[in-house]
């Protein structure tokens, strides 16, 4: 198990340290539930009355907020808890699965794949014709990759994910457990008898840029025609769905259970709430935030914040809501 002491964590973190614990310090945890041996955080100070109470025996805080360290504890107060936080967790993470030997015998790969150096590729994945996969990139067991695609070097996949034909997949990418890229885009139009509905073929791909990382269940649908196209940097949640030929711009985050339907487009830095669901054709600028559970069906310029169902001005939503419990207020008299 891995374990610091307090100076070890606050070179790393590089923040001004009050007070000191002789105490190994073995991981991180929230205020009510960290033992004396763990250090935890507090990035608002409607939390720092908890820290008497907690057994911590160090807290890593915002340097606005006054605390008294107290007796064998210790403190490390920096600008932003939150990023501090992150940077304290990648000392704590745990190894990751071991490979006995870099390409499992299992494995099933195609004459025409080209592997780069020193990748790794688990039990029961398969890797189709004319495949071509970069330095450093690990394939977690049971991932189907097939034809023409191309995935960029030190990129992770988990098990269960399916990357179909002619997908393109940049560099330092991670793609979550079951994550199916490349599907065919939901198409259909009704059959001129009136009988039935005619499937309409999708023959483009997904292009996915650098440092991308998309979670468990996610769904991105390839393009009619061209591609659909995720930014570098963007972070997407699970069970997203991103329709066929959306574009996303750089560093934009979807949370769970939020979907883009066919042709949207994002600008960069966009952030959906959960649950929220963009309508087809709709075009968000920059900067755009979207309430959790709004559903949007035209244009934001950039920067506009919106929510609520159909997706209005936040301020408008707020206002409106307002405005129905003074009416639910007055009907009830």
């Amino acid at each position: 198990m891995k374990s610091f002491t307090i100076q070890e964590i606050n070179d790393t973190l590089k923040g001004v340290l009050v007070g000191n614990t002789t105490q190994a310090i073995t991981g991180p945890e929230q205020l009510e539930q960290a033992a004396n041996d763990q250090i935890t955080f507090i990035g608002d100070k409607k939390y720092a009355k908890l820290w008497e109470t907690s057994k911590a025996c160090a807290v890593i805080l915002n340097d606005t907020i006054e605390l008294e360290p107290g007796e064998n504890r210790a403190i490390i107060k920096v600008k932003n808890a939150d990023i501090a936080m992150a940077e304290l967790l990648e000392m704590f993470v745990p190894q990751l699965p071991v490979f006995d030997t870099d390409i499992h015998p299992t494995a099933v790969i195609h004459p025409s794949a080209t592997i780069g150096k020193s990748c790794k590729i688990g039990a029961g994945c398969y890797v189709g014709k004319d495949v071509v996969i970069g330095n450093e990139t690990v394939l977690y067991p049971n991932v189907t990759v097939l034809d023409n695609t191309r995935i960029g070097a030190n990129t992770s996949i988990w098990p269960g994910a399916v990357i179909r034909e002619r997908t393109i997949v940049g560099n330092y990418c991670i793609i979550h457990p079951n994550v199916t890229i490349g599907a065919d885009g939901f198409g259909f139009r009704p059959s001129p008898d009136g009988k039935g509905l005619i499937k309409i073929p999708h023959i483009g791909n997904v292009i996915i840029g650098n440092g991308v990382e998309i979670g468990a269940n996610s769904c991105v649908d390839r393009g009619k025609f061209s591609a659909t196209i995720v930014g570098d940097g963007c972070k997407i949640d699970n069970l997203i769905q991103i329709g066929h030929n959306s574009k996303m711009g750089r560093s934009c985050i979807m949370a769970g259970a939020s979907g883009l339907a066919g042709s949207v487009t994002l600008g960069d830095g966009v952030i959906i709430g959960g649950g929220a669901r963009i309508n087809d054709h709709v075009t968000l600028g920059n900067g755009v935030s979207v309430g959790g559970n709004s559903g949007v069906i035209n244009d934001w310029p950039d920067g506009a914040k919106v929510m609520g169902y159909p997706a209005v001005d936040a301020r408008d939503a707020l206002k409106q809501w307002v405005i129905l419990r003074k009416l639910v207020k007055e009907s009830k008299k």
